[in-house]
């Protein structure tokens, strides 16, 4: 519905620290950690599912597969979004762009998409 605020589920191999300092930023951010709804070692097409039926946008650092998988996955089903975050990209940046993110768009917005950090 409209109005309602963007979900993020944190991909297994995202740094946490990026999710804590969003937190310390921002503490009203849903942002949902991996350990809580991943089983280890989860496939690609298993986290976009249960990042789906959360109806959070998955972020991750995966560059390698995760484009491939959900271009197969929207195949398929919708998907509430991807935010890849670069390895590289310094942990501050990073907070920065979800936190602006978070308070900018709705869902709607993130719907089949797939975007890289720095926006």
């Amino acid at each position: 519905p409209a109005g309602m605020r963007l979900r993020f589920l944190a991909d297994a191999n995202l740094d946490q620290d990026i999710v804590v300092g969003l937190w310390r930023r921002q503490p009203a951010v849903d942002f949902a950690l991996p350990q809580h709804h991943l089983a280890e070692g989860a496939e690609d097409l298993e986290v976009l599912a249960i990042a789906a039926g959360m109806d959070a946008v998955l972020v991750t650092h995966d560059a390698r597969t995760m484009p491939f998988h959900f271009a197969a996955f929207l195949q398929s089903s919708p998907s509430p979004g991807v935010i890849l975050v670069p390895r590289l990209l310094p942990i501050a940046l990073a907070i920065e762009e979800l936190l602006l993110i978070w308070e900018a768009s709705s869902p709607e917005d993130w719907v089949n998409h797939f975007r890289r950090l720095p926006l």
